[in-house]
């Protein structure tokens, strides 16, 4: 029998638990159960966009320019979990062997459109968590000896640069990074840096599509190339291309690709995956191991097999898919560069210094400008406790502004008419 306090305790979170279901589908229901008419983006393309940003649940007086770290999932993403939920909690399977459970199957359903996706077969796809997890399985699954060489950039995301670190600590190979300028000029820039920077040592060239810390567009294909002709292997952290430009991994030409497509394809969190290129799966060690880790005609799916995990993600990430796919790449990409170059050019004329890159070939969503004596940490607490604008930089003074396509001009100039604000207000003007 429940006690008076043990009873108020269950009732409370039952009320809660409810309260929350209720105001989160709520938001749902007022979501628009249909993508705008494409044939609405040729005659008035903000009103367009403007219709998309229902999709979202980010409150209407909230302005985010955060999808470096994270995206929203819009309401299909949602809509999608919550039927998968209710789909594989009935335990009702048609075959009393199957159960709901992620890292013991296929899942073709999922790694099909997500190959298509990216220009791949399904065999090279292993369903992941995210880009951290699928680097780790790269650092670790590749045979190196003491010595040995992986060739970096000064830029990459601790969770891209740690598990190599992670590496040479524990079996002496040799962690070597280029320095990017700030900005880089152009491609051939980059090239010349990693070329000159290789030795008969270098195994590995290891570098981010899009870089973290500046949203640099390195030049993924022509680097892939240059470790091919030197018989190197080349892996790459796409944890920020999937959803915000188009991508095809064999063009690229890379051995292995990594991503998390939480961040601009606004999949579910922990939804992610590693790309490895045929030739090169069976040089490739297991990281997790459980059954089938040992039998190479499974190919990548081998590297999804972690036991148990949530399926759910998967539909939220088949759902992120069709989004995209349904919106157009070309038209997200598109909207994403003319975002990005507006705030750019506005972030300049107040006097910023541009980390982004000058040649429009190396930028797309993400835009880094430096900005002394501005006090990053200072404006980015003042723009969401104050204004309820999510920012993002680095110490002491770097912003960094991403520009999903659901962004709305007017969002952009409110950052920055707040951006003169405290300016002002702080005396930095």
């Amino acid at each position: 029998m429940l006690d008076r306090r043990r009873f108020l305790t269950a009732t409370t979170g039952l009320a809660a638990t409810l309260a929350f279901r209720g105001n989160l589908l709520a938001q749902l229901d007022k979501a628009p159960a249909t993508l705008p008419d494409p044939a609405h983006f040729a005659k008035n393309d903000d009103a367009y966009w403007a219709e998309l940003r229902k999709q979202f649940l980010i409150p209407a007086d909230e302005i985010y320019l955060n999808n470096g770290t994270v995206g929203s999932s819009p309401a299909p993403v949602l809509r999608a979990i919550f039927d998968a939920y209710t789909t594989t909690e009935r335990m009702d399977q048609q075959d009393p062997e199957d159960y709901p459970i992620w890292g013991y199957a296929s899942w073709n359903e999922f790694r099909d459109p997500l190959a298509a996706f990216v220009g791949c077969h399904r065999d090279e796809i292993a369903l992941l968590r995210n880009a951290t997890e699928a680097n780790s399985y790269i650092a670790n699954g590749i045979d190196m000896k003491p010595g040995d060489e992986v060739l970096m950039t000064d830029q990459e995301h601790p969770g891209g640069e740690h598990p190599w670190n992670l590496k040479a600590k524990r079996y002496g190979i040799v962690v070597k990074r280029v320095t990017l300028p700030r900005p880089v000029k152009d491609s051939a820039q980059v090239l010349n840096l990693f070329n000159d920077a290789i030795t008969p040592r270098t195994r590995v060239i290891f570098f981010s599509h899009i870089t973290t810390f500046s949203g640099l567009v390195l030049p993924a294909k022509e680097l892939s190339a240059l470790a091919r002709s030197k018989g190197i292997l080349s892996a790459v952290d796409g944890a920020h291309v999937p959803g915000m430009m188009r991508l095809n991994v064999h063009d690229l030409g890379c051995d292995m690709y990594s991503a998390s497509p939480h961040k601009w394809l606004q999949s579910p969190k922990g939804s992610g995956f590693l790309y490895v290129r045929d030739e090169v799966i069976d040089r490739l060690w297991n990281t997790i191991v459980t059954e089938g880790w040992d039998e190479p005609q499974l190919r990548a799916e081998r590297f999804q097999r972690i036991g148990s995990s949530n399926v759910p993600a998967l539909w939220g990430l088949r759902a992120s898919i069709k989004l995209a796919d349904d919106i157009g790449l070309d038209r997200i990409e598109s909207r994403h560069r003319r975002l990005a170059d507006y705030i750019l050019d506005e972030m300049k004329k107040r006097g910023a210094e541009s980390w982004t890159s000058p040649d429009p070939a190396l930028r797309c969503a993400i835009v880094t400008v430096n900005v002394p004596p501005v006090p990053r940490m200072d404006l980015e607490n003042w723009m969401w406790k104050t204004h309820r604008i999510r920012i993002r930089g680095g110490e002491p003074n770097k912003l960094r502004l991403s520009t999903p396509y659901y962004l709305q001009k007017k969002d952009i100039d409110r950052f920055l008419e707040k951006f003169d604000e405290y300016k002002r207000e702080k005396k930095l003007a």
